[in-house]
Parts: structure tokens; sequence; C-alpha cells
């Protein structure tokens, strides 16, 4: 029985292309003076491979490739890389002295904006030394159709524990599975497609089946292109951010206190996650000034992010464990960048997002395959990527945010003191910007398209700038450009 890619992670394998690489990943900064359980923890090169092929066995897809199927006749399969090499995928890295932040950032670019080798399988991870104060970092690049809901972690996630001392998984020796044939996956797939239409007939005469019913198939099409449609009427502001981009890539992070945060949160009575759109939309505010002259007083961009940052599941800042953000239900709404007063801002950007939060035309499930129970996949990455296509100007930023804290983490016993996640820069889309709250940090992440957003390392800069006007009380910030 071969593991076929479900129709969200063929169509993922399928979006790469000119401009598009559909990779993301993670950065985690480590610190060895920091105090922890285990005094004298260090973490080289050895250590890192020996880590990772320790948790791997949690992991079974990492060791895995995907095979397509000849003439697109049913979706790719996961297959076991008879050849798996670990030291390919895991690599060493060094920045020259004196190791600086801008350093890293250009070094993450770099690696971010290189394809992934689809021969095999699909992450790379750098174990990075030489960062100022003696710190090091582990950059993870997973493409994102290895990524599925809770049952496949990023492996970022994998590697870190909540303690300083967890013991090593008991061994367990990986020997790679028999590939299937060429001859052996066609036939498979010709006798999976001569068995849909008896399946068809009997979801229409039983209500049962593996399709389960043929009605609500057409009917979910029906209003996924009619999402579409409405989406395209209701376009996106023109911005330069929706554009023609190239696989060349910039990265910037940055870090403000959480109780900076609070302290706006008390001062303004909203909640955490409005204090975090509206220090994104000043961060867009300034990068839109310094692109252009002036910004209308009623400007505005649109950006897309997951309603559970909205409406939480549980209570606000509860930890969790993940911090690679995944499928779910988005919802697209305003950033009000004309206003330069930082509190009316600060107050439309909340009444906005409470507003289309609960809109069901703001409502998006993201990319989606059109059919998803057909298997069938004929030039399925012309079709994906002209299905993606419809959607370039429904938005203009997809920002990645998580609804819970993530709790203090730690790597072969290491404290881990930052974690940035880097989102997939989808086609068209020139800036991703994601936002993590770990431990007593709210962290920012921005990956962009080099030729678009050339200045994007001054958006770090942007970050702390917009969270100092809200804590200073509602100053203009239109006019200090």
């Amino acid at each position: 029985m071969v593991n076929r890619l479900s129709p969200d992670e063929a169509m993922f394998y399928f979006l790469d292309g000119a401009g598009t690489s559909a990779h993301l990943g993670a950065l985690l900064i480590l610190d060895p003076n920091k105090k922890t359980r285990r005094p004298g923890a260090e973490l080289d090169y050895n250590a890192l491979v020996s880590l990772v092929e320790n948790r791997l066995q949690t992991a079974p897809r990492y060791r895995q490739t995907v095979t397509e199927v000849t003439l697109g006749l049913a979706r790719p399969v996961w297959v076991d890389d008879r050849d798996f090499d670990i030291n390919f995928h895991v690599r060493l890295s060094a920045l020259p002295q004196p190791g600086t932040v801008e350093q890293l950032q250009e070094l993450i670019a770099r690696v971010m904006s290189r394809p992934l080798d689809r021969t095999r399988p699909l992450w790379e991870m750098y174990l990075i030394e030489g960062l100022s104060g003696g710190r090091s970092a582990i950059l993870t690049k997973t493409h994102r159709c290895m990524l599925s809901g809770h049952a496949h972690l990023e492996l970022s996630e994998v590697l870190c524990d909540d303690v300083a001392d967890r013991d090593p998984l008991a061994d367990d020796l990986w020997m790679p599975g028999r590939p299937p044939g060429n001859t052996s996956l066609t036939l498979g797939a010709l006798a999976e497609a001569m068995a849909r239409p008896g399946e068809v007939v009997d979801s229409l005469l039983r209500g049962n089946g593996p399709v389960a019913d043929l009605w609500s198939v057409a009917d979910k099409s029906a209003r996924l292109v009619g999402d579409a449609v409405s989406q395209m009427v209701n376009a996106a502001p023109d911005s330069p951010l929706n554009t023609v981009t190239t696989s060349s890539r910039l990265f910037a992070f940055a870090s403000v206190s959480r109780r900076d945060l609070e302290a706006v949160v008390g001062k303004f009575e909203c909640t955490f996650n409005d204090v975090v759109l509206a220090i994104v939309t000043g961060v867009l505010r300034r990068w839109s000034l310094s692109v252009k002259d002036t910004v209308g007083h009623g400007e505005t961009m649109r950006a897309t992010m997951p309603l559970s940052a909205r409406i939480p599941d549980t209570v606000e800042g509860e930890a969790s464990g993940a911090w690679i953000i995944t499928g779910g239900t988005e919802f697209v709404t305003d950033l009000p960048v004309g206003e330069d007063a930082p509190a009316v801002r600060l107050m439309q950007v909340a009444g906005l997002a409470d507003r289309y939060s609960q809109s069901t035309r703001r409502m998006s499930q993201g990319f989606r395959p059109l059919l998803p129970e057909i298997g069938l996949v004929p030039f399925a990455d012309f079709s994906t990527r002209a299905f993606a296509g419809i959607f370039q100007r429904s938005y203009n930023v997809p920002i990645s945010m998580s609804s819970k804290r993530i709790d203090r983490k730690y790597v072969d016993g290491i404290p881990v003191t930052g974690i940035f996640t880097i989102p997939t820069l989808a086609t068209q889309r020139a800036l991703g910007i994601s936002v993590n709250e770990y431990a007593n940090q709210v962290q920012f992440a921005f990956i962009a398209d080099r030729a678009v957003v050339v200045d994007l390392p001054a958006m770090a800069g942007y970050v702390t700038e917009s969270l100092e006007e809200l804590l200073a009380g509602g100053q203009s910030a239109g006019r200090d450009h």
C-alpha cells in the first residue's frame, strides 16, 4: 500500500516555481551561558547530528522523498530514501567576527533563497556558530508539503524540549523500505482511477463510500470558486507587495519585551493581539513612507492571519509547544497605515479585526486544491499555480501569528533564547511576517523578496519604534519622516 500525498500536501509540492519556493523554517538562538540544569552543556556539529538522528524516529517523513506518478495519474507518494545521508541535511556554518545580527540575517536570507533538492528528503538544517557573546543558532528549512496538522511537526519543534535534562530516545534501527517501481505506481494509479466511478455511484445511491457525496464535492467546488470571485471583486489595495517575485530573499527579525506590550494593553484596555497588530501596522506605515513621499490618511493594507490568533481555542497566553502554524481558517483584515496617530491607529486596528473576524465574507481557508477527493492530477503543477494566481490580489501581506505563548525550550540541554518563524513566501507576495510569543519576549520575523523590499532590515528597527510610540501615549507617527 503506497503512502500517497494528501491533496493539500500535493498542492504545496507543486507550488514550487519561478519566484516561489514553498518552504518555511525556524531560527533558534541558543545561549550556553544561560543557567541550566546541565552545567557545561555544549552543542557542536557531531552532537547535533546525533540528536537529529535520535529524534527522526518520531518524524519518519524526514527520511522520505516525494516520487511523482507517470503522467500525473495520481498524487505523488512518500518513499523511503534508500541513500539517506544525515550529513547532507545537517550542515555547519559560521559567521565571521564579530558575529552580528546583520551577518546572521544575511546568511539566513541566502539559505532561504535556495530551493530544496527535490531528489532528497525536503529539508535542511544549519548549525550556525560564531554569534556574538558565545551564542549559536539553528536554522531549519522544511518544505511545506512535509507538514500537515499535528501529525507532522517541523523539525525545530521535534528537536526542542521543555526541560534541560531530557534523556535520549531509545535507539531504533531504521531500515528503508523497498521503493515501488514506476510500473507498480502506474498500475496502482490506474486501478484507483478505474475504481473511482464505482465509488461515485455508490455515493449517489447509498450515501456512503470514500467520496462520501458527489453533490457535496460539487457544492464545495462551487463555493470555492465563488469565494475566489468574491475575493477578486473585493481586491486588496494596490501595493508593490503584490508583484511578480524572484527567488532572492531578505530576512530580518526583532524582539521586544512582552511586559511593554502588556503596558500598552493596560493603557488602552485592548487585547494583546490588538497591540501586536498595531505594531505591525506601524511597521508597514513606516515602510510605506520610506518608499513614497506621502501616505494618504485613509490608506490601508490588507492582511490575512489565522482566525485562532483572534479567537483562540484556549485562554490567551497559555503555554504551547508549537510555533509553526499551518492550515486552519484565516481571515482578512485591513490595517490603517494611513492613520498617523498611534492611539487612533490601535483603536482602528482593534475595531476592524473584531468586525472582520466575525464576518463569513472575510473568512479564508487559504490555498486549497479544487475537487480534493479526486486523485488524478494531470498538469498539476500548472493548475496549482494558476489557481493560486486567482487569489494574488485578495490581500497584500500574510501574517503568521500564534494564539498561544511558547514556554521555555531547550536543545540538548542548552537554553533557547529566541524562536523566530520563517514563513513561506507565496507567489506574487513580496513580504511575509510572523509573530511569536516566547518566554518574556514577543518576536517578529520578516522575509521578503530582495528585489522589492530592498530595505527589509530597517523593519526590525520599525518594530521598536512602533512600540515606543504606543508606550508614549499616542504621539504622531507620521510627522517624524
